[in-house]
């Protein structure tokens, strides 16, 4: 297996998408083009719990601070560079999310706070929001927080129980949906089983308009759930854990061992290609669009 440190290139950089993997040895930044993996390398040691990604900017959340990770345009000269890296002041943080009115982070003891002002800045101020009692964070996305007490909505002075329990993942876009402990669910007239068992992860496409899912994902075990023509069905079965999801031409995984996936062109719901990274113990994916 090749360090990562070595850059590898398996084609250039033009058009490519860019995928940020987090780690407990840092930051990964992938380049993609369609189902095709190009150069990839590491881009920020740290150990990093949570990496998510909008507008250009790349947040992840480390046990020293949430930091930001800004790439450079692509006809910027210093594109082939490693992003710059800004300290955030937040401190340690177990998971991020960035929503319409900016980012948020949550602390490894419940506390939920947000980066005020434009992101990134420098004199940026985090406002910590009324959260108390929440229960241990497990995922961000969007105004979504699942915890181990349910999912919480965010709103501009705090949060508010939207009901669950024992919640381990959540997703935002188009349809709210939530991995727990018994089952997967949606959000429409109340929350919805729509499959049974114990999820860890789930996932929506960004560009789903409200009200209806255009590409999800969730994973139960080894078993990875496609959403397609109103139902969910099982995509694939991997004997080691996928453990995020992102979208751009198409559909993209990583696993907990560091194996990235792209789903072969099929409306994004092809077999997976796949390449090892050379990390472990991932935690994290987060397509920059």
């Amino acid at each position: 297996m090749h360090s990562i440190e070595e850059k590898r290139v398996y084609g250039d950089r033009e058009g490519a998408t860019e995928a940020y993997v987090s780690s407990s040895i840092g930051v990964v930044r992938v380049r993609v083009a369609g189902d095709t993996v190009g150069e990839f390398g590491l881009c920020d040691r740290c150990t990093a719990h949570d990496v998510a990604a909008a507008d250009g900017i790349v947040a992840v959340a480390t046990d020293e601070d949430v930091r930001l990770l800004v790439p450079p345009a692509e006809d910027d000269e210093s594109a082939a560079d490693d992003p710059p890296i800004t300290e955030t002041g937040f401190g340690p943080a177990v998971a991020v999310g960035l929503d319409d009115a900016g980012l948020l982070a949550a602390s490894p003891d419940g506390e939920i706070a947000r980066l005020a002002g434009d992101v990134p800045a420098d004199d940026g101020d985090w406002e910590s929001l009324e959260s108390a009692g929440i229960g241990a964070v497990r995922a961000i996305d969007g105004d979504l927080v699942g915890t181990e007490d349910g999912v919480y909505r965010v709103h501009e002075a705090g949060l508010d129980h939207a009901g669950l329990s024992a919640v381990r993942d959540v997703s935002a876009a188009g349809v709210p949906l939530a991995a727990t402990d018994d089952g997967l669910y949606k959000l429409g007239n109340g929350w919805m089983q729509v499959l049974e068992g114990p999820f860890d992860v789930v996932a929506a496409d960004p560009q789903s308009e409200p009200g209806r899912l255009a590409r999800a994902h969730a994973v139960s075990g080894e078993t990875v759930y496609a959403y397609g023509e109103n139902d969910w069905q099982v995509y694939d079965r991997s004997s080691t854990p996928v453990v995020g999801f992102g979208y751009g031409e198409t559909c993209y995984a990583v696993t907990e061992r560091g194996t990235f996936l792209s789903a072969t062109p099929d409306d994004g719901n092809g077999p997976w290609r796949s390449r090892t990274l050379g990390i472990g113990d991932v935690t994290g994916l987060a397509v920059l669009r």
